[in-house]
């Protein structure tokens, strides 16, 4: 894999690289349960703002039930203390062909970047979990980082400049995770290693996907808040942070 030409652009796209404090904490051994837990939550969380989108914008009522069925699972059990099911075999359930058709070409363009995502992040849910299995750890329900919820309190409240916000929060959420895979990979052990990297790929793309969209919506230049919220998100990164997860500011 050409990680140089991966992660390029998602340096250039980021305003600030992940601090040594917090790859410090990262690489300690017993942080490593908190790490890959809220990695997990972290995938299911980024599938469920992907679904969300497509059942606000385009999904008809069979699309958006079909999207709540797919993702129950998960959520039983990652939230309520639901039954673990047989994940690999979840994610064969559904695809591009459930969702709504339409004529639009932004909506098209939506249903296929956003599915393709959701079963991606599900994909990815499913792997954190067997990596946590392999190391014997346990599924513990933890509390929520400030990160994306720093992040969506500017976004503005009427429609379409809403989606657009949103769509501009999902890309540094994404390029940030890509950024933290590769900053973290050297720290980890070989199997682990091997994992984050091979993430790099898909969430490089998925933060580029989602400016696409946005810039598809605005028809005109986002580059102004494409910056406002890139310093929002650096500021979130680079100031103290009382908890530690994986996105996470500097450690306290």
């Amino acid at each position: 894999m050409d990680y140089p030409q991966i992660l390029s652009p998602v340096y250039r796209f980021l305003h600030c690289k992940t601090p040594q404090a917090w790859l410090d904490q990262a690489r300690l051994p017993e942080n490593l349960p908190l790490l890959l837990t809220d990695h997990l939550v972290c995938e299911l969380k980024a599938a469920q703002t992907a679904m969300l989108m497509v059942r606000k914008y385009v999904a008809d009522k069979e699309g958006s039930q079909a999207l709540l069925e797919w993702l129950k699972p998960y959520e039983a059990f990652t939230f309520r203390d639901g039954e673990e099911p047989d994940f690999a075999a979840l994610n064969k359930q559904i695809g591009k062909g459930m969702m709504p058709k339409t004529d639009d070409p932004w909506g098209r363009q939506l249903i296929d970047s956003m599915v393709l995502l959701i079963k991606e992040e599900l994909h990815h849910f499913w792997q954190v979990r067997e990596a946590m299995q392999r190391r014997d750890i346990p599924y513990v329900k933890i509390t929520a980082s400030r990160y994306a919820k720093g992040m969506l309190k500017e976004v503005r409240t009427h429609e379409p400049l809403t989606l657009i916000d949103k769509l501009i929060c999902g890309a540094y959420i994404e390029a940030r995770s890509c950024e933290r895979f590769a900053a973290l990979a050297p720290y980890l052990d070989d199997d682990l290693q091997a994992f984050y990297l091979s993430l790099l790929r898909s969430e490089a793309r998925h933060y580029q996907d989602y400016l696409t969209l946005a810039e598809q919506i605005a028809a005109g230049d986002i580059s102004e808040r494409v910056r406002f919220f890139g310093e929002v998100e650096a500021a979130l990164i680079t100031s103290a942070d009382d908890e530690f997860r994986f996105h996470s500011g500097v450690p306290v």
